[in-house]
């Protein structure tokens, strides 16, 4: 094995103490104040949840999803992957289905907002909720509600869909049971259902 030549060995030793020099002392980090809070924008916006109209007062940063769950209290609202990928967190906006943790609350500006808890009306389940009951389709339940969000759009859109439209409406909710089956069985069962009326029959507004 060769000998180090003078050069190398104080090249060496010169980055090792630039290396250790470029760490701070304890005693030095420990009485560092922690960097002040980021105060984010904030904008006012007024939106109708549920049928009620409702002003809140927004960051910027907020998603849909963390407006309503954790401002608006309403946690039927779930949020699995927060990447926009489960299809958990499933409202509708003025009617479609969207991934409500990829959608900024203050893009919901003057907007009409749905989530699981509008779909009954006092102790009356709405149809797809009573049929999803029927056929079993609730499992470990977290998925559910997304679930129920992008049936109900389609039952508003085609009151008596067939299987393979069921299917095609419910592609971007992923089940974690695996419970499709149950799941389409119960959206073309509701759509069977005398009780289901196109939105475009509706006469309350919603």
């Amino acid at each position: 094995m060769s000998e180090l030549s003078r050069r190398e060995f104080l090249g060496t030793t010169a980055a090792g103490i630039v290396g250790s020099s470029a760490i701070p002392a304890p005693d030095v980090v420990a009485n560092q104040s922690p960097p002040a809070p980021v105060s984010a924008p904030r904008t006012a916006i007024r939106l109708i949840v549920n049928g009620r109209e409702r002003d809140v007062e927004v960051e910027d940063r907020w998603t849909l999803a963390e407006m309503l769950r954790d401002h608006l209290q309403l946690t039927g609202t779930k949020v699995g992957c927060d990447r926009g990928e489960c299809g958990a967190c499933t409202v509708l906006l003025d009617g479609a289905p969207i991934y409500s943790c990829s959608y900024l609350a203050v893009w919901a500006a003057s907007r009409s907002v749905e989530t699981v808890e509008g779909l009954a009306a006092g102790a009356q389940l709405h149809p797809v909720q009573q049929a999803f009951i029927d056929h079993d389709a609730p499992q470990g339940g977290f998925c559910t509600s997304g679930q129920l969000m992008s049936a109900k759009a389609l039952l508003a859109a085609t009151p008596r869909p067939t299987a393979d439209q069921a299917r095609a409406a419910l592609t971007g909710n992923l089940c974690r049971c695996s419970n499709y089956n149950h799941y389409v069985e119960a959206v073309v069962a509701a759509g069977a259902s005398s009780s289901i009326v196109p939105e475009s029959g509706r006469g309350d507004g919603q």
